[in-house]
């Protein structure tokens, strides 16, 4: 999201990220990978949950719960237009791409 952001924005649109970590944990983070875009703490999973992306997970055979890796495009009323769950990174933007070129068909 981060390198795409400049064209993403000649779209229209504005990039922002949710993360279950505290503040002070997505500060370090967006220091070390410099994002240049808002990075929201959601440390009760509140937002999560609304979005449907908090959930079992499992990794060596251990399951918990965690964030299911998604993205949204959302129109200016801030409605969901597109939804990707379980989303790879490398797929994150081709999708994003893809649905923009659909809206303006």
């Amino acid at each position: 999201m981060r390198d795409a952001q400049a064209d993403l924005a000649k779209s229209g649109v504005a990039v922002v990220g949710v993360s279950p970590d505290p503040p002070e944990k997505q500060k370090k983070f967006d220091e070390k990978y410099r994002l240049n875009f808002p990075l929201l703490a959601d440390s009760d999973h509140a937002v999560a949950k609304a979005y449907g992306v908090w959930g079992e997970k499992s990794l060596y055979g251990k399951k918990f719960e965690g964030i299911i890796r998604s993205s949204f495009l959302l129109d200016e009323q801030g409605k969901i237009t597109q939804a990707w769950y379980k989303v790879s990174p490398k797929d994150t933007i081709p999708k994003a791409y893809e649905a923009l070129q659909g809206k303006s068909k």
